[in-house]
């Protein structure tokens, strides 16, 4: 038995690699006559995803609402806060500054004394 392989390799020059070589593309053509699958558009989308809304389960690692959220947040970056969860930030921003203020208010009364 013999180890021993082959190579042949075949040299075309530019005049002539044409008549033994087909320059067209014809492998990412799509073959005439052969359907096309077309994808759904975006408003399509939306309305399977109001019919289909709550047979989504609420939690999983896909194909779900849980899953549907984070790849929304990882595309706009940050995360989704709702009003109630706004409100209540703001609300802590508010009683941070009313506790700096009264603060500066009892320091300016203790120096006085």
């Amino acid at each position: 038995m013999s180890n021993e392989v082959t190579l042949i390799k075949k040299i075309y020059n530019t005049n002539t690699y044409e008549n033994a070589i087909d320059p067209a593309f014809t492998e990412f053509v799509t073959p005439t006559g052969t359907p096309v699958e077309e994808g759904i558009t975006v408003s399509q989308f939306f309305e399977y995803y109001e019919q289909l809304f709550y047979d989504i389960p609420v939690e999983g690692s896909v194909n779900s609402h849980t899953y549907l959220v984070q790849q929304s947040q990882q595309y706009i970056g940050g995360s989704v806060i709702d009003i109630e969860k706004q409100a209540l930030i703001e609300e802590i921003n508010s009683l941070r500054q009313q506790i700096l203020d009264l603060n500066q208010t009892f320091t300016s009364i203790n120096n006085l004394l």
